[in-house]
Formats: structure tokens, sequence, C-alpha cells
């Protein structure tokens, strides 16, 4: 399993564990599972986070 799987079935199983019921929580979800995949694609150095944080600091 990539490391991109397994930190985005992280982010949705914390989403999980911090809402659990209506279409608000589900977005909760959604949130968690969305920065678990991000968190995994900087780890397997498919997106470049100082490149993102630079362009924000202009």
């Amino acid at each position: 399993m990539k490391t991109t799987h397994l930190t985005l079935l992280v982010g949705l199983f914390l989403g999980a564990a911090a809402a659990f019921g209506s279409i608000g929580q589900f977005l909760v979800v959604l949130l968690f599972g969305l920065i678990g995949l991000a968190v995994g694609l900087a780890l397997d150095g498919r997106i470049e986070i100082r490149g993102l944080t630079d362009r924000w600091g202009r």
C-alpha cells in the first residue's frame, strides 16, 4: 500500500472519529480525508509544500 493511500485512510478514520452523523459531519470527514491525502502526496514527493508556502508568502 502506498503512503498516499495509507494517509488517506488515516485521515478518513480520524474524520469519522471526529464527526459521526449528519451531512455537516460528513463534510468534516471529507475535509480530513483531503488533508490526509495531501499529507500522503507530500510524503510521496508528488507535491512540494515549500513551493506552495513560498507562493502564499508573497
